[in-house]
């Protein structure tokens, strides 16, 4: 398994990430959002207003495997868009995609 998806699993299961669009515009524009990982197969206009808001609210973003993934580490269906809401988990999954880049 991906370690970076392995540690947004763990970060579910401590409850420190949402996930699905609106709840994740929710948690950036209240402040909650540490991290954005948006799912490479998001539609264009998905994409657009997510990277809007992150830019808008002052939240960094990444692209980051695929829905199926996203969704089956988190344990529910297809995800385009997960929100971290913990600086630590932030800085261990920035860390794990930067050692497979």
């Amino acid at each position: 398994m991906d370690k970076a998806l392995g540690m947004i699993g763990l970060a579910k299961r401590a409850g420190k990430i949402v996930t699905g669009e609106f709840l994740c515009d929710k948690a950036i524009k209240s402040g909650q959002s540490k991290l954005i990982i948006i799912a490479s197969d998001i539609s264009d206009n998905g994409k657009k207003a997510v990277c809007g808001a992150c830019n808008y609210y002052g939240v960094e973003y990444v692209e980051y495997g695929t829905a199926e993934q996203l969704g089956h580490i988190t344990g529910g269906g297809k995800r385009v868009v997960v929100s971290v809401n913990d600086d630590n988990f932030k800085n261990a999954i920035l860390s794990k995609m930067e050692r497979i880049d």
